[in-house]
């Protein structure tokens, strides 16, 4: 009997560890951070791949280079949207963490995901293809980095601003959902590329920087981003249609709380 009790008791870590392992929410955990980590490897494989071919070879062009941005987020949301959600960029997963669209033990865990995904794809590009400081495909301000600063401010807040629409709010048409977003940053290329680089994404910003040693202005990419992005799921939220009036919005309570339970 002595045997059996310690037969038993030896084997009931195992069992229990072996449950945690394949539980199902561990499972789909693993799911979504995997899908991460190869969406947002292609997305800055792809679009910072388009930068550094057309500075090493002239063969893309600033507008091909825009589209090749929208183009691979579409691509990437429809490919993984429906496992992780398709966020590739921290500052998206922390307002979304922020605005209750998203569970908040799991954001340390994207965003590792992310970054790893923008190093991994940062370090093929660089071992792949020739490229020097000439050819640096990461994110660098054009002028002051003020500027620089407002533009991602602006143009992240237009990217979340359009993500809480088709992506948080069950009136708009979710299937449109990889084409509008992807059609905004485009349009966002368009516009801050040539100025601050069109960031809008910290992960996107660091991977680059961390791979080639280039760190100037790279605080902009994480400040400009963040600050835009939560601005933008703010105004969002702000108009989004509720049956409560402005004094039960405001009275007791976060505001944020009551309008993200509508």
């Amino acid at each position: 009997m002595g045997k059996e009790i310690s037969d038993s008791s030896k084997s009931v870590p195992d069992v229990r560890l072996g449950d945690c392992c394949t539980s199902p929410e561990v499972v789909s955990l693993t799911q979504k951070v995997i899908a991460e980590v190869i969406g947002t490897y292609f997305v800055i494989f792809t679009g910072c791949g388009s930068v550094a071919v057309n500075k090493i070879y002239g063969s893309v062009s600033f507008p091909g280079i825009c589209v090749v941005w929208g183009l691979i987020v579409m691509v990437m949301i429809y490919s993984v949207g429906h496992i992780s959600g398709a966020h590739f960029n921290p500052a998206v997963t922390v307002t979304f963490a922020i605005f209750r669209h998203f569970p908040y033990k799991q954001v340390p865990l994207y965003i590792v995901a992310q970054v790893l995904g923008s190093i991994l794809a940062s370090g093929t590009l660089y071992l792949l293809f020739d490229v020097d400081s000439r050819s640096y495909f990461g994110t660098v301000p054009t002028g002051t980095n003020v500027r620089s600063l407002v533009l991602e401010i602006i143009i992240s807040f237009l990217l979340m601003f359009v993500v809480s629409g088709v992506a948080t709010d069950n009136r708009a048409t979710g299937e449109l959902a990889g084409i509008a977003i992807g059609m905004t940053i485009m349009l966002n290329v368009f516009v801050a590329g040539p100025v601050s680089g069109a960031s809008m994404n910290p992960a996107r910003s660091l991977g680059p920087a961390i791979t080639m040693h280039i760190y100037r202005g790279l605080w902009v990419y994480f400040v400009g981003p963040f600050v835009g992005t939560i601005l933008g799921g703010f105004a969002y939220n702000l108009i989004r249609s509720t049956d409560k009036s402005l004094g039960e919005l405001t009275k007791s309570g976060s505001f944020l709380r009551s309008k993200s339970e509508v």
